[in-house]
């Protein structure tokens, strides 16, 4: 292939994209100003969906908590990320706090307790999470699961109750 010294660095792509690739995802307010996009996961827990990937098992979303205290005990046998968009939370098992600008990256096997402590009204965190996260007691006694096809779900579910279809949540799934 010989490249063109002389094509202008401002000329979009010309060609056209593969047949049988997926259309992006873009969402200009993440962040949403209507609340019924935040889909209820437990009392003062919501999560907004971004992606939710069903060919590769894993899902991108916000998760709002607007109490303090214990959110969840789980693992993930698989990598999880996530960037604090708002507040603060952290884990019984480690010493360290996610704070609001900050990186979390959760190896695959990681169980932990997710609390988000007093005098936070509110904590926003990104999350990507692989897999599958498993609800268990403090001893690994499996309580309980959330996979992709859960969150789907609950969009599906929740996206009909609050009349904007159980057809709503197909913009994020991929």
């Amino acid at each position: 292939m010989t490249l063109k010294k002389d094509a202008d660095p401002l000329t979009p792509y010309q060609l056209p994209f593969p047949k049988d690739a997926l259309g992006e995802i873009v969402i200009p307010h993440a962040i949403p100003e209507d609340d019924r996009l935040w889909v209820p996961q437990a009392e003062n827990v919501w999560f907004r969906p971004l992606c939710l990937n069903r060919s590769q098992g894993y899902w991108v979303n916000l998760l709002k908590v607007s109490k303090s205290g214990v959110l969840s005990r789980h693992r993930h046998p698989q990598p999880v990320h996530g960037f604090v968009l708002k507040g603060r939370w952290h884990y019984l098992e480690h010493d360290w706090t996610a704070e609001a600008g900050g990186y979390v990256f959760e190896p695959p096997g990681e169980t932990h307790t997710l609390v988000v402590p007093d005098g936070v009204e509110e904590m926003i965190t990104l999350f990507q999470v692989n897999g599958v996260m498993c609800y268990v007691d403090p001893y690994g006694e499996v309580l309980g699961y959330e996979d992709v096809f859960t969150k789907i779900d609950l969009c599906r579910k929740h996206f009909t109750e609050v009349g904007l279809g159980e057809d709503y949540v197909e913009q994020f799934i991929r």
